[in-house]
């Protein structure tokens, strides 16, 4: 039997499980293919297949998607092939974006590319039934009435059974933390959690060979769950480069613009061009060539040449500072030749990630370049990268708190005094930070408290946006990742779920476009002097 239905902790304030333990646990069951589908979501999508495939399991890619208007309307959504993959990201996207949701209306399209579940009756008598759709039968105390009705429907419609365990914790003791989770997420005490706010305490991973004796009078229910694995196919082709392409005239290639604009450059750098300089340019270029990163240096070109033309004030910095094409296309200040710079150190054809060039901005005029770069590459093609906020010290054990009914008057005489730090130095933050010395964690209810505290340590919050990224994509976005709102919805900014780490290992590019108030300041300083200046002095 294969666990079809899986949640980890990216089931924000939902799901227990980090992805390192699940496939743990998994190896340790001895499974050749696992599922992935948390909740309206694939933020550790890409982390869970990268490891997945290293630890020889073949990691099947879905999502749990439910009805904003109806949470009892739910489907198991999985990936047959890459164009499914897409069609699941632009899912889980118009699941995230849209107000006006509704998961039946989702079945009125062409699903050839997906395997599809649900253990919902209501939505399976709302929709047309199809080949690749099952009904997944879920056996456990609070889901028998259910699954019967479902079963009796299904056995008279002809529609497939499949037998699902939901997984939302590694082991029956950590239900307690999904209890905690759950009472975060809706702002509640445990205590006053209704059943419907928490999941089945039967629902942790077991071993799936001990599952199957459940089964014995359904042979086919497991059999379905080989077959969806054995027929999910997906390939993410972790590190292959999708560069953007650079819009030039139909009989100019990238290589040639890059070459003319690096040496008109160079003649605007040096008074005397050596054959040094004519050599160490050819060097370049031709890396950047053999490395097809060509596209990438003409489109932080092309942003660097419309915010000059803008009169914005940028600095390039980081190791591109050792290129001398760089240099000359503007996008540094520094002479790499003059100060002997190693440009292997930015660019070499043994580096396994893609160029970074950072562009620090007024953080008065960043907005604006932002803005340019949406219109310039197009909204279906750019996306800022999400952050996965997660709980630190103060805020897993404020939270946790609250959850275990303390007051914010009670709360605060404690939390003051936690610094900021990871939420594991919890128990022994009074021993390692002199500013926590009165603190006493060792008596209840703080015991109990710093205990929970500890296992939500780095579990995933929420999202917010990342201080600098962008991406841009040769193809529509959400071909590559699914997007959501960034927490303030009402901003309108929009993001990736997974974040810089995921999109890098999906090979997508990232430009970091970053705010600096400093550059503020002396734009401010600078037009304060010219507006004392005579003409004379001018």
């Amino acid at each position: 039997m294969i666990p079809l239905h899986v949640h980890s902790f990216y089931s924000f304030l939902e799901g227990t499980i980090t992805i390192p333990k699940l496939i743990e646990r998994a190896s340790a069951y001895g499974l050749k293919s696992l599922a992935l589908t948390d909740t309206n979501g694939m933020y550790g999508l890409i982390a869970f297949a990268k490891q997945a495939v290293q630890a020889g399991i073949k990691p099947i890619l879905g999502a749990y998607i439910d009805d904003p208007s109806d949470p009892d309307l739910s489907a198991l959504f999985y990936a047959k092939n890459n164009r499914g993959y897409s069609e699941l990201c632009k899912l889980i996207t118009i699941r995230r974006l849209r107000d006006d949701f509704n998961l039946a209306d989702v079945f009125e399209k062409e699903l050839n590319n997906f395997f599809i579940i649900s253990s919902s009756l209501n939505l399976i008598q709302k929709i047309p039934h199809r080949q690749n759709l099952f009904a997944g039968l879920i056996i456990s105390k609070t889901q028998k009435a259910e699954t019967r009705r479902l079963y009796e429907y299904a056995c008279s419609k002809a529609i497939k059974l499949v037998a699902l365990r939901p997984v939302y914790f590694l082991d029956k003791e950590d239900y307690g933390i999904h209890k905690t989770l759950r009472a975060i997420h809706f702002n509640k005490t445990i205590d006053n959690l209704s059943e419907n706010e928490v999941r089945d305490s039967e629902y942790y991973f077991a071993n799936p060979v001990e599952d199957q004796n459940l089964w014995k009078s359904i042979p086919e229910a497991i059999a379905n769950t080989e077959y969806i694995a054995r027929h999910c196919n997906v390939d993410l082709k972790f590190n292959q480069y999708k560069f953007p392409k650079y819009d030039l005239p139909d009989r100019q290639d990238a290589f040639s613009k890059l070459w003319e604009l690096s040496h008109e450059g160079l003649r605007k750098r040096y008074n005397v061009i050596t054959e040094k300089l004519l050599e160490k340019l050819s060097y370049e270029l031709q890396v950047i060539r053999d490395l097809n990163f060509t596209d990438y240096f003409l489109i932080v070109w092309d942003i660097v040449r419309e915010a000059h033309s803008r009169g914005m004030l940028l600095i390039g910095r980081g190791s591109a500072a050792n290129s001398l094409v760089a240099y000359c296309l503007g996008l540094t200040q520094v002479d790499p030749v003059e100060l002997n710079l190693y440009f292997e150190r930015f660019l070499n054809k043994g580096r396994s990630s893609p160029p970074d060039v950072d562009l620090d901005f007024s953080w008065k005029e960043r907005d604006e370049i932002v803005k340019y770069v949406f219109d310039k590459y197009g909204y279906e093609n750019v996306a800022m990268i999400s952050t996965h906020v997660t709980f630190k010290a103060r805020s897993a054990f404020r939270e946790t708190a609250k959850a275990f009914g303390l007051s914010d008057e009670e709360i605060s005489k404690y939390a003051k005094y936690i610094p900021w730090t990871d939420a594991e130095n919890l128990p022994k933050v009074a021993e390692l930070f002199p500013e926590s010395r009165s603190l006493n964690f060792k008596v209840e209810p703080w015991k109990s408290i710093v205990d929970t505290a500890v296992k939500i340590a780095n579990f995933p919050r929420h999202l917010s946006i990342h201080p600098s990224g962008i991406l841009i994509t040769p193809k529509p976005i959400t071909n590559y990742t699914a997007l959501e709102y960034a927490k303030n919805k009402g901003l309108g900014l929009i993001i990736t779920q997974p974040d810089m780490y995921g999109v890098e290992d999906l090979g997508l590019i990232k430009i970091d476009l970053l705010s600096q108030r400093s550059l503020a300041v002396l734009r401010d300083t600078m037009d304060k002097l010219n507006s004392h200046r005579s003409e004379d002095e001018i």
